[in-house]
Formats: structure tokens, C-alpha cells, sequence
């Protein structure tokens, strides 16, 4: 996420094009809301399959995410206008394009504000997250606006673990995700890009961070990890 938030620094500034990411974590992490101070105690030593649950902070709002089985996507662009639910809902029609050709109809959310009162993200869905026909919450989004530029990440429920995602947030939030078989990661980010070209009208191309790029994203970590 320090990456996306160098990425979306660069883009305001025009030195670097919109942008489409795809990652996984390792070790699982939990990553809190921009805003959100309060958060159970016991999250600061949780542990799964002999590995420490790393803790870190968004640059976007919202509430706590478990990154265990999941894939999170990343946008950054400045090409969305309209209200932020408006460009949420254009972020997302690759999404449920993408998805839609692999079998899986996604539709948006209609909770309200309720999801302050929960450290949860997954606990409810709002008009700016994507849930599965069986109403489990399948992909939360969040957004950070500087100046006219967006960014935009989210997490993807690929394969959470119930015993885990307990151990976080208590198993009365767990809802199980239903996939079609034979999904891997590289097939899932093969048609998300595909109808990212679509949606957005562009074209894609694939490249790694430099050197010199990489050096500045750890300097910012750096200085993050000082000030906060």
C-alpha cells in the first residue's frame, strides 16, 4: 500500500500515467482504516500457521481488512469525475465486468453509514462494495481524492480462512465465498485487465518498478514510519 500511495503522489504530480495493480500479502495483515483508532488489543499479537499478523495503516478510510486469501486491485487515475460515489461505481464496472466472465454476477451493496460502529469491513456492505448473489460481501473497496486524482484499492475474498477471519473479528461475520472451481490468481487478473481495457478504454501496459522507483517508495516508508 506504500506503493500505491507513492503511485497516486506521482500521478497528481504528471509524472507517472494511471495506474492498475494487483497484489497478494505475506504474511497475512490486517490494514486499518486511515481514520480508525480503535481497534481490539488482541490484533497487535495474533498469530496464523507460526507467522505474526503484520498491523498497518491505509492511506484510504474505512474499516479494518484481513489480508489472508485475498487479492486486492489498486486504481489510480484522474480521469473520474462526479461525486464519490459516482466514481466508486465507475471504478467498479471492471470489476463486475471482469467477473462476469468468470461465471461470478456481482452486485453493489445497500447498507448505509452502520459500518462506523463496526471494526469489521466485511461486516457490512455499502453502495461503494460488491457483494455475491448470497449477499456475502465478496469486495470491499476504499478511497483516498487528492486534488482531481483517485485512488482506489480493494480487497477481493478469495479464499479466507474461517478460523482466522474468527480469531479477528468473532465467527458471527464470517460468510463463506462460493467460487467456480478451477479460478486461480493469474486467470482472475487475466480478465480484470481484460475488461479494465474495456471499461476504461485503454491500453495496458505491463511494467515493473524501477530500481530508482522502488528506493523512493522505501524512503516514504521510512518517513511514514517516523511521523506517525
Amino acid at each position: 500500500m506504500a506503493i500505491d500511495r507513492w503511485l497516486l503522489a506521482q500521478h497528481q504530480s504528471g509524472q507517472h500515467p494511471p495506474t492498475l495493480r494487483f497484489y497478494t500479502w505475506s504474511p497475512p495483515t490486517i490494514s486499518l482504516g486511515y481514520h480508525q483508532r480503535q481497534y481490539p488489543k488482541h490484533w497487535q499479537s495474533l498469530t496464523w500457521q507460526g507467522e505474526k499478523l503484520d498491523l498497518v495503516r491505509r492511506p484510504t478510510g474505512g474499516r479494518a481488512v484481513l489480508h489472508q486469501g485475498d487479492l486486492t486491485y489498486s486504481v489510480i487515475s484522474s480521469e473520474f469525475t462526479g461525486s464519490r460515489i459516482q466514481a466508486y461505481q465507475k471504478i467498479c464496472e471492471f470489476l463486475i465486468q471482469g467477473w462476469r466472465s468468470l461465471g461470478v454476477e456481482l452486485h453493489y451493496g445497500t447498507d448505509g453509514r452502520g459500518y462506523i460502529h463496526n471494526p469489521n469491513c466485511f461486516g457490512t456492505a455499502t453502495g461503494a462494495d460488491l457483494i455475491l448473489a448470497n449477499g456475502a460481501k465478496f469486495i470491499g473497496s476504499a478511497q483516498l481524492r487528492r486534488g482531481g486524482a483517485i485512488l482506489q484499492h480493494g480487497s477481493m475474498r478469495l479464499q479466507p480462512d474461517a478460523e482466522l477471519f474468527a480469531q479477528v473479528f468473532g465467527g458471527e461475520y464470517f460468510t463463506d465465498v462460493q467460487l467456480p472451481p478451477n479460478l486461480d490468481t493469474e486467470k482472475i487478473i487475466a480478465a480484470l485487465m481484460t475488461a479494465a481495457s474495456d471499461r476504461f478504454n485503454m491500453q495496458l501496459v505491463v511494467q515493473p518498478l524501477s530500481e530508482e522507483e522502488w528506493q523512493a517508495i522505501l524512503a516514504q516508508l521510512e518517513i511514514l514510519e517516523i511521523t506517525q
